[in-house]
């Protein structure tokens, strides 16, 4: 099974923090408005998702267990994300801030995979010292994931709804 290639869900977390960066990082050196909307859509595309896993399975799954603040700064820095995802989403290489979007868009990206993977006090540190079967998780996020992607593929993932109005209204 694929998601194997991953030991565990932080390193399913990692991988897709990897891949997002090298598509950022096309976007920044490509050339052409076509090119770049591709890049955009997709560097979205795999935010939407990567997002949604985390705030369905793999940030609950660590509520109580670790600092409470490490969470809800995660909730609060995806919808940050989320808000320039939609607007690129919606407006496309239309917006003559478009380029200026996908930027800001990286830079708050770079930011919060910082805050999860800092070493010692980061979100993973802090989740690698609970009890939670951090393969098990793998497995769920891997399963959703797929889920997700062929949504993506089938037509396309709806805006990204903001977690913390979820979360407020639950």
């Amino acid at each position: 099974m694929a998601q194997q290639e991953f030991t565990d869900a932080i390193a399913l977390l990692k991988a897709d923090h990897r891949k997002v960066e090298a598509l950022f990082e096309q976007f920044e050196n490509a050339r052409g408005n076509d090119r770049k909307l591709g890049l955009a859509e997709q560097i979205c595309n795999e935010l939407k998702i990567h997002a949604q896993i985390e705030e369905e399975i793999f940030y609950p799954a660590f509520r109580g267990k670790i600092e409470d603040g490490t969470l809800d700064e995660a909730y609060v820095e995806h919808d940050g994300a989320k808000v320039l995802i939609n607007d690129i989403m919606a407006n496309g290489g239309g917006d003559e801030f478009f380029e200026a979007k996908v930027k800001v868009l990286s830079e708050e990206i770079t930011h919060h995979v910082h805050e999860e993977e800092m070493r010692g006090e980061g979100m993973f540190a802090q989740c690698r010292e609970t009890d939670v079967d951090l393969v098990a998780l793998r497995d769920q996020m891997w399963a959703r994931k797929q889920e997700l992607m062929a949504k993506a593929e089938n037509g396309g993932l709806p805006p990204a709804k903001l977690a913390t109005l979820q979360l407020q209204a639950a």
